[in-house]
């Protein structure tokens, strides 16, 4: 049994939970708020991130290094499918979202709009909202643009790429800063990636004081 400490809010938390749930690992979730970790977790993880993965008595954190150790350890399903040239692109689109998508996109919406309000109660920055919502449309006319070609981002097949980039929309949609039907490509994805399976507990979450917007839980939206 593992033991997964995490947040909703978290796309790393929530790329891991992606993650077990297909390769059908059991665990168990301990929430923690990433704006104000305990001294416990800090101490767990001095890089004071989520998720933090605690299994048989080891302690793991760190994005890749958790993705990589449940890649290598459960077999099946494969996430990195393919030739070596898929695998690196099914990492290349991973770091995307996991790096330029979080720092561009992740950052100035969710970080405005949940962190400065339950870390310091301020009311968002709407200039730094502005380049937020920008910089989301370049990212969406990315993803049209990759789904137009493939059934998902890097191939046939779902794949960790699916599963990271669909753990960061996944946010802005609770939010209902997504406009899907601008991308109907990038719509039709996200509704296949929805009904799936590990995808069911994502669409439970909830955030403190913040109702999500009113298809995020819908399948057919």
């Amino acid at each position: 049994m593992v033991l997964l400490v995490h947040h909703s809010i978290s796309p790393q938390s929530r790329k891991a939970r992606i993650i077990m749930a297909e390769k059908k690992v059991l665990f168990v979730l301990k929430e923690e708020e990433p704006w104000n970790l305990s001294k416990d977790i800090q101490k767990l993880n001095p890089a004071g991130d989520l998720p933090v993965f605690i299994f048989d008595g080891h302690i793991m954190s760190g994005n890749y290094a958790v993705t990589e150790y449940l890649e290598e350890t459960y077999q099946k399903p494969k996430l990195l499918v393919g030739n070596a040239l898929m695998r690196a692109e099914i990492r290349r689109l991973s770091d995307w979202f996991d790096s330029k998508f979080y720092k561009e996109v992740y950052q100035y919406i969710v970080g405005e709009k949940v962190f400065k309000r339950f870390k310091s109660g301020e009311s968002p920055d709407s200039k730094a909202l502005k380049v937020g919502m920008h910089n989301l449309k370049y990212h969406m006319e990315y993803i049209e643009w990759l789904t137009e070609r493939n059934n998902y981002l890097a191939g046939s097949e779902f794949s960790l790429a699916d599963a990271t980039a669909a753990a960061h929309l996944s946010i802005l949609d609770y939010l209902g800063d997504v406009d899907w039907e601008n991308y109907k490509n990038a719509k039709l994805w996200y509704s296949k990636i929805k009904s799936r399976p590990s995808f069911q507990d994502i669409l439970k979450d909830t955030v403190r004081g913040i109702l999500p917007s009113k298809n995020y839980q819908n399948l057919d939206f």
